[in-house]
């Protein structure tokens, strides 16, 4: 479902704005903890992407270089094309960036305070588990045992080692190419 780049979709447009900024001052963690709802939304509602664009424009932006955030653009470009890439990034960015920026002004001057560190430790378990319901539902895309078994084996290295996670993208890229997974 490749939409065309001039594609003029107002009603499209804002739709994918106000859902990202629904899901802007939720995305502890980063932007990639809600991609539950962002498939439940834009996929099982309102068929803007199929499953296979969703899963495409998230390995895309997380193999590109840069902020990983850049999926939320792809998803807009596939719904929407350039005014839906536009809204969506718009949406995601906006709010959390204004939050972010006031509230690391606020922290830097109240290190010290209990409530601020009981904050930052108390949001870690919530990350992890946003990550956990990700990775849960980008796991049935894994249809073939071979890549099951590589992405259990990268989980437990990331998890148990300091291996440079670059050369864990770049032997699953070699894996890929040789045509093992």
């Amino acid at each position: 479902m490749n939409t065309p780049i001039w594609t003029w979709s107002p009603d499209t447009w804002w739709t994918l704005f106000v859902h990202f900024l629904s899901l802007s001052l939720m995305a502890i963690g980063g932007a990639i903890t809600l991609v539950p709802d962002m498939h439940r939304r834009l996929v099982s509602e309102l068929g803007l992407l199929s499953d296979t664009d969703f899963t495409s424009a998230i390995a895309l932006a997380q193999a590109a270089p840069g902020p990983n955030v850049l999926f939320v653009g792809l998803m807009g470009w596939y719904g929407g094309g350039l005014g839906g890439a536009l809204a969506s990034l718009l949406g995601i960015m906006l709010p959390s960036t204004v939050v972010a920026l006031a509230f690391s002004r606020w922290v830097s001057t109240r290190r010290e305070l209990i409530g601020v560190r009981a904050f930052q430790m108390g949001m870690a378990p919530v990350t992890v588990g946003l990550l956990l319901a990700t990775g849960w539902l980008l796991l049935p895309g894994i249809e073939h045992p071979r890549a099951l078994l590589l992405s259990t084996v990268v989980a437990v290295l990331v998890w148990r080692t300091r291996v440079p996670l670059i050369w864990l993208v770049g032997s699953g890229a070699v894996l890929g190419a040789l045509g093992w997974v």
